[in-house]
Order: structure tokens, then sequence, then C-alpha cells
């Protein structure tokens, strides 16, 4: 999931206009988690994958890249 995940990740937040440092402020989560999550040298939690989630308006299903 990873790199694939991470690109998606920084698409969809860029299409919302939001820096990393504000998704994380959002997220509750550090800056550097986000940063991990979309260079895709972590994998986020399935908590925070739910508040990406949210936060971008985009299902988990979107941002895994898997089609319904």
């Amino acid at each position: 999931m990873g790199e694939a995940l991470g690109k998606r990740l920084r698409a969809y937040r860029k299409l919302k206009n939001l820096t990393q440092q504000e998704l994380a402020e959002l997220l509750g989560i550090s800056i550097a988690i986000v940063g991990g999550i979309e260079r895709g040298t972590r994998e986020p939690s399935k908590d925070v994958l739910g508040k990406i989630s949210l936060v971008l308006g985009v299902t988990e299903e979107e941002l895994r890249g898997q089609e319904r």
C-alpha cells in the first residue's frame, strides 16, 4: 500500500489546498507522521486512515486506490 497511498494522499491534500502542517493539525498528528505516510515510509493506522478520509472528503478505498 505504502508509496501508492502516499502519492494519492499528497494529491488529495493538494486538491484541498492544505499543507502537510495544516493536515497534521486537522488530524491531531505530527507533521512527521503525515510526511512519512506521503513518502510511503510509514503505514497509517486504521484510525488515522479514517480521519484522513473524513478530513479530505474521500473514501478509504479511494485513498488505497481500490475501486468499489
